[in-house]
């Protein structure tokens, strides 16, 4: 228990050098993570039950060949695709939006760095350095956020792709 605390402290601590604008990184990494693992765990268990009935639905129809039957088989695949690319545009606008968040905390950051100094004057590098770290570790947050959520949206789309064209596959159309 000890180790959390001291965990949470470390944590509050970077979050109150970094300024407000680290707890709106955090939260739109937090959506973006729970969104991602969703996805996943759609693609691992899910999509492979929902791929089967529909090649089972497939397999047992005895018109496989006739017009009706390609926009049938068109219809499943097209549900297929949009059942597994749910909200892959909204993670990837979370990923995006990172660095920006970050940018704007540097902004803010700067403004503090410029209000001391028109306060105080330069004399005062205490002051001017916890300005300087609220600048920059909002940007460094937010762009660890989004290398993070490119390289996993990167994968997971992958992922989505070779499972429907392993459904394509499974329905022959002749």
């Amino acid at each position: 228990m000890l180790f959390l605390m001291d965990i949470w402290d470390s944590v509050r601590g970077f979050m109150a050098a970094g300024g407000d604008i680290l707890w709106l990184v955090a939260a739109v990494l937090f959506a973006m993570w729970v969104l991602m693992l969703e996805r996943y765990w759609y693609l691992n268990w899910v999509s492979p039950k929902e791929h089967k009935a529909i090649i089972t639905a497939w397999e047992a129809r005895e018109d496989s060949t006739s017009w009706y039957a390609h926009r049938i088989r068109e219809a499943w695949l097209s549900q297929a695709k949009q059942d597994l690319t749910a909200r892959m545009l909204l993670i990837k606008t979370l990923v995006a939006i990172c660095p920006m968040i970050g940018l704007l905390g540097t902004v803010t950051g700067m403004i503090s760095v410029f209000d001391v100094m028109a306060v105080h004057g330069t004399s005062n590098a205490r002051m001017m350095a916890a300005g300087i770290s609220m600048a920059t570790m909002p940007t460094m947050a937010g762009m660890v956020a989004a290398l993070s959520g490119v390289f996993f949206s990167t994968r997971l789309d992958a992922k989505m792709k070779i499972s429907l064209e392993k459904l394509k596959d499974s329905l022959p159309h002749h």
